[in-house]
């Protein structure tokens, strides 16, 4: 039978032109390469379309999903993870059947090999997206790694005066087969950290212990002890990696590492501090694959968040987002900015720091060693045209009137304040020397916010709290009826913690004519507030309870985020 080219398969497969095989093939001639790479590259076909032109061409099936489950990954221990990754293959074993999965069926020197080692002689070969691939070597080799316990294990005494060596921190952790313990140690502190989501990590020196605790939906657990006698090694690897002054054990430091584990992109904030026994250092993780969150995501109501687009869309005004360090204020403004976001309108943002990367918006970052401050950074983002402005905090006089005064003068501006609830941000802007006609001039809109953990829905059941808690934040009898209530009793999913991941619950404030007239006649946070549930604001708390009602989160929960 004779042999088809790749270019008269894709013809027919994808109906493509003459002209458009023509174009690639001067293209081949000119650079070198693959034609159906080549038509991928242009956008011509799509990398389905090519798997299917080879299935036919080789006479292999094409699968569109590893079965990553169930497989068995002993390979990990004898093939290395730069192989499958050169040549675009891993082998796959499930209880039913083995085969590999190969993304370029023309590597037959590298599948040889594979067969050879594994002794699977008659394994079938099949194909596979390069996603798939990669995402099943990733996890294969990621789950069969040592855990930063076992590491902590292996070490002793005579690894004191372990030799610290850099590698390339921007490299895959997962691709690092380093021996040295300590580096072993530090890159599976890091990816267990990032697979457990976490969003921080702690190194507490003692006077006889040294203390690992992560931060999980906002809560520390103990997650590793190791050794007190590698504390000053452990600490100087990460000062290492974050390119600070491994010499200089006095003063604070800050860093930063970039790093991937698997298809995962990480930036870890590196920051260091002297105490009594050694450098407390701590590494904030964000996770750059993360996509941006909307504001249907987020947890509001369906009513509170037809409001609340409602409000982002306003001429002019300015929109605070209240709430302690942590309690997602920059996320919701992201989501808002998100929405508005289109080419009819210029939005600039000043922010410290910047947390994700918006298209078609311009982002400033805080710099106070050359004097670039949210107040002066804000007089020039004035100057430059905006429609919609972003300031990340405000902090001071200076920049609470240069904002209010944008706000008078035709922008939209949104920012975010400390305050407990929506009506102390009120008082907050007056305590620090706002005149109220100001403030009711140019508010339009206060946002609080708290975020709960979620029941993890692996390991939840249903319960009934008793009376009391329920009364504590506002659940009547009538609001259980029909309804079942959950609590989660910890399973490896949500790591025998009972939740897994988190939701907001917000109390929206709108300054209308009622609440304007009692600011100018008091700056009292409590009357305010009771205006406004008056007029139907649901509070914080009364939020919660909805979303313990409805089995996301629980009592405790609610009452942990919510009590004074």
């Amino acid at each position: 039978m004779k042999h088809r080219l790749i270019g008269e398969i894709l013809r027919e497969v994808c109906d493509l032109s003459e002209d458009t095989v023509s174009e690639a093939l001067r293209t081949q001639d000119e650079k070198g390469g693959r034609i159906g790479e080549i038509l991928v590259q242009k956008g011509a076909v799509t990398e389905t379309d090519l798997l299917k032109a080879l299935g036919i061409q080789f006479g292999l099936r094409s699968l569109p999903a590893l079965a990553t489950e169930e497989m068995d990954m002993s390979f990990t221990e004898v093939i290395p993870i730069q192989f499958l990754k050169k040549y675009r293959m891993v082998p796959v074993t499930t209880p039913e059947r083995s085969y590999i999965a190969v993304n370029d069926p023309l590597q037959f020197q590298p599948l040889d090999d594979l067969r050879l080692i594994l002794g699977w002689d008659g394994a079938e070969t099949v194909l596979a997206s390069y996603s798939a691939i990669l995402s099943a070597i990733n996890f294969a080799y990621d789950m069969s790694s040592d855990s930063a316990e076992q590491v902590i294990l292996d070490m002793h005494e005579e690894d004191r005066d372990l030799i610290l060596s850099a590698v390339e921190e921007t490299g895959d952790l997962l691709d690092d087969t380093s021996d040295a313990p300590i580096i072993k140690l530090v890159n599976l502190m890091l990816s267990q950290a990032v697979k457990a989501r976490a969003s921080d990590i702690h190194i507490e020196p003692y006077q006889k212990k040294l203390k690992v605790r992560y931060r999980l939906d906002g809560i520390l657990y103990d997650m590793l002890s190791p050794p007190k006698h590698i504390q000053s090694t452990l600490i100087s690897r990460i000062k290492v990696m974050a390119k600070l002054n491994i010499a200089e054990k006095r003063l604070p430091q800050d860093g930063r590492i970039e790093i991937r584990i698997g298809d995962k992109n990480v930036d870890i904030r590196v920051s260091t501090i002297p105490i009594a026994f050694g450098e407390r250092v701590v590494l904030r993780l964000l996770d750059k694959t993360n996509v941006l969150l909307k504001l249907t995501d987020l947890g509001m109501t369906v009513e509170g968040l037809k409001i609340f687009s409602r409000l982002i869309k306003s001429a002019h005004g300015i929109i605070l987002v209240t709430g302690p360090t942590g309690s997602g204020k920059t996320t919701t403004l992201y989501g808002a900015l998100s929405i508005i976001n289109n080419p009819d309108i210029n939005i600039i943002t000043i922010e410290d720091p910047i947390e994700y990367q918006i298209d078609n918006i311009g982002q400033i970052q805080v710099n106070s060693k050359i004097d670039l401050t949210f107040a002066n950074g804000l007089r020039s983002i004035v100057r430059q045209d905006p429609d919609v402005i972003l300031v990340g905090e405000i902090r001071d006089l200076e920049t609470a009137e240069i904002a209010i005064q944008a706000a008078l003068t035709g922008h939209l501006v949104f920012s975010t304040l400390h305050t407990n609830d929506s009506a102390s941000a009120v008082t907050r802007l007056i305590d620090m020397g706002i005149e109220p006609y100001l403030v009711t001039s140019s508010v339009i809109a206060i946002l609080a916010q708290r975020l709960v953990r979620t029941i993890c829905k692996g390991c939840r059941v249903a319960y009934r709290p008793d009376e009391e808690s329920l009364q504590n934040i506002g659940i009547s009898a009538e609001m259980c009826t029909g309804k079942e209530l959950y609590r989660g009793t910890g399973c490896e999913g949500c790591i025998n913690t009972g939740y897994r991941g988190r939701s907001g619950i917000f109390e929206l404030m709108i300054l209308d004519d009622q609440i304007k007239n009692l600011i100018l006649k008091t700056s009292d946070s409590n009357a305010i507030k009771r205006l406004a549930v008056e007029q139907g604001m649901v509070t914080l708390r009364q939020d919660g309870a909805l979303k313990v009602v409805n089995g996301l989160t629980t009592v405790e929960e609610v009452l942990r985020v919510t009590q004074k």
